[in-house]
């Protein structure tokens, strides 16, 4: 049995992005759809002194259809931005100097890159690295993507030699499970409801922030606070 995942990349994304890459055997980067101003893609949130705040990747959007992967990032000065911001309010987390010497050279390389995708990328897979997820990542570009927003899916998996696809629960409101089955795909949904708090800087807490405030506060304990441990 192979299990697929397919979403679009986010920036430096909360923890339940990367048990989803983690539960399954293939995750499917699908950057060939619409970018979405004020959404995951280029921004995330950290925890902060006076509460959760953003951080967002300046991109260009020079039209309304333009992709995931035809975003380019304006200047390469948000990398040191970013990353004096995480410095500032995670030094005195407990793991912060274990990983502040990788995190910070990550963004010294994200800096030079051009394309959001590729960004995003970048991140993903280190930070699939540090959390120990083993997961091979692909991406869409390397399917067949014809047909409508389902069907595309449904292809993805076909092609992949997938047997089942784990979707995440936004897509119950437009997933038709029929078309799967037809093609001899299973569907799974991935819940993100139960996680257990970690002891965590600046109160009170908060789940739905990136990933890094997990390494940060919890260091080699990580996966005791996620869902595949």
């Amino acid at each position: 049995m192979k299990k697929v995942a397919i979403l679009q990349s986010n920036y430096i994304p909360w923890k339940g992005y990367f048990d989803l890459i983690a539960a399954v055997d293939e995750f499917v980067i699908y950057d060939e759809v619409q970018f979405t101003k004020n959404d995951w893609r280029n921004r995330n949130r950290i925890k902060t002194r006076n509460g959760s705040e953003w951080i967002t990747i300046p991109v260009q959007q020079e039209r309304l259809d333009q992709k995931i992967s035809e975003t380019r990032v304006l200047n390469e000065r948000w990398a040191v931005k970013h990353w004096k911001a995480i410095a500032n309010n995670y030094a005195r987390a407990p793991y912060f100097a274990h990983y502040a010497g990788a995190v910070e050279a990550l963004y010294r390389q994200a800096g030079q890159l051009e394309w959001l995708s590729e960004i995003n990328l970048l991140f993903i897979r280190k930070l699939c690295d540090l959390l120990g997820v083993t997961t091979n990542i692909t991406s869409s570009r390397d399917y067949d993507l014809s047909g409508d927003r389902v069907a595309r899916l449904v292809s993805v998996c076909c092609q992949a030699g997938a047997n089942i696809y784990l979707s995440g629960p936004a897509a119950k409101s437009y997933l038709d499970e029929r078309l799967f089955a037809a093609a001899g795909v299973g569907v799974e949904w991935m819940s993100y409801d139960g996680y257990p708090e970690y002891e965590q800087l600046h109160a009170p807490f908060e789940h739905g922030v990136t990933v890094l405030d997990l390494l940060f506060n919890a260091g080699p304990q990580c996966k005791t606070y996620m869902k595949q441990a």
